[in-house]
C-alpha cells in the first residue's frame, strides 16, 4: 500500500510532515510518496537519518497557503504539492492522500479533481471524538455550512458505514444533533431530516435513535452524530477549547501545593493516559467521507505524531472498504433517482 503525503501543507511543514512520514515508514511498513519541493524534503530526510531511496519523492514547486482562496487554490496553483498529490491519488498512483494543508482548498480540490462518489451530494468531514473505548463520530464538522435534509440523510449512512468498519460497532447508533430530544424539536431542517432518518431506520438500513442534545453526545447515547457543517464545526471547536481548558485547570490544581504534587506523582500514569486519549495528535486526522478515493485531512498544526496517526488512519480507511460500502448502497441514500 502506498500513502501519498502533501509534504508542504500545514503550519509545521515540511519538517514535522517528513518526520511523521519517516516514523510511518519505519513502524507501519507502508510505502510513502512525499510531494513538495524536493530539496526541502531531502534536507528533512537527511536530518532524520532516513534513506532517501526508501521514499518516492515527487517535485511540486508551489505551496497553497492559508491566504489563498480555497475555492480556486488548486486550480490556480496546479504545481502545488496539494494539487499534484490530489492528481496522483485520482490517477491511482497511491492508495490514499494525507494533507495538513488548507481544509477548504483540500475539500474543493478533492471534489473537483478526485470527485465525489457518484450519487453523493456533498462530501463530509467525520472526525472521531474521544469518548470511551470506541469514541463518537461527528459528521459533518465543517465541510458544508448549509445543508439539506438529503445531505444529512447521506451523512448518516456514510457515518454508519464508517463507524461499523473502522470503529468496530456492529449497529452504530445514529443521533441527529438538536436542541432537545423530543421528535418535534428543531427547525425545518431538523424536522425534515428526522423524518428521512426515521424512514431509513424503519426500513432496517440504519440504527437511528432519534434526536440527541450536545450534552448527550458524550454520555454514551450515540455512536454517530449527524449535523450540518456549521453546527458541527462550532461543536468541534468548543470541544477542543474545553479539553484545553480542562487540562490547563487540572495542571493548575496538581501544582498548587506539595500535597497535590504528591497526588499527581501517584497518578502520573493515569493522567498521561487521559491526556493521550484527548490529544488531537493521537487522532491524526479527519476522513473526507464521500470522496471517491481516500483523502485524510490532518490538523493544520500537526506535528510528526499527528502525521503518523493520520497515515495509520489512512491505511485503516483503505483496508476497511468504506468507499465500496457507500457505492453499494447509494440507491438507498438518494431521494430521487438520477
Amino acid at each position: 500500500m502506498k500513502i501519498i503525503i502533501d509534504a508542504m501543507g500545514g503550519d509545521n511543514a515540511p519538517h514535522e510532515i517528513v518526520k511523521g512520514a519517516v516514523k510511518a515508514k519505519r513502524e507501519l511498513g507502508v510505502d510513502i510518496a512525499l510531494v513538495g519541493r524536493i530539496e526541502d524534503i531531502q534536507a528533512c530526510l537527511k536530518n532524520e537519518g532516513a534513506n532517501e531511496a526508501d521514499f518516492e519523492l515527487v517535485d511540486a514547486r508551489e505551496i497553497i497557503t492559508m491566504e489563498d482562496d480555497p475555492s480556486t487554490a488548486t486550480r490556480r496553483k496546479k504545481d502545488s504539492s496539494m494539487t499534484v498529490a490530489l492528481n496522483m491519488v485520482r490517477d491511482g498512483k497511491g492508495d490514499a492522500l494525507v494533507s495538513a494543508g488548507s481544509t477548504g482548498a483540500l475539500l474543493t480540490g478533492a471534489t473537483l479533481i478526485v470527485k465525489r462518489i457518484k450519487g453523493i451530494r456533498r462530501a463530509a468531514m467525520a472526525p472521531v471524538l474521544p469518548n470511551g473505548e470506541n469514541g463518537v463520530m461527528l459528521i459533518d464538522c465543517g465541510a458544508n455550512v448549509e445543508c439539506t435534509a438529503e445531505y444529512l440523510l447521506q451523512f448518516a449512512y456514510m457515518g454508519s458505514f464508517y463507524a461499523k468498519k473502522l470503529m468496530g460497532i456492529e449497529k452504530p447508533r445514529v443521533g441527529l444533533l438538536n436542541v432537545g430530544t423530543e421528535d418535534t424539536k428543531g427547525g425545518e431542517l431538523q424536522h425534515q431530516s428526522f423524518a428521512l432518518l426515521k424512514a431509513a431506520h424503519d426500513e432496517g438500513r440504519i440504527n437511528f435513535v432519534g434526536n440527541v442534545e450536545g450534552t448527550g453526545v458524550f454520555a454514551g447515547l450515540v455512536d454517530v452524530v449527524v449535523t450540518d457543517g456549521f453546527t458541527g464545526n462550532v461543536m468541534l471547536k468548543t470541544i477542543e477549547g474545553s479539553i484545553k481548558f480542562i487540562m490547563k485547570s487540572l495542571k493548575g490544581v496538581f501544582y498548587k501545593n506539595t500535597k497535590n504534587k504528591l497526588a499527581a506523582a501517584v497518578m502520573k500514569s493515569e493522567l498521561n493516559e487521559m491526556k493521550k486519549s484527548l490529544d488531537v495528535n493521537e487522532i491524526g486526522g479527519t476522513a473526507m467521507v464521500g470522496i471517491s478515493k481516500p483523502v485524510i485531512k490532518a490538523h493544520g498544526s500537526s506535528n510528526a505524531a499527528a502525521i503518523f496517526s493520520a497515515v495509520r488512519q489512512a491505511i485503516s480507511f483503505v483496508e476497511a472498504g468504506v468507499i465500496e460500502d457507500i457505492q453499494a448502497n447509494i440507491d438507498y441514500m438518494k431521494l430521487k433517482a438520477e
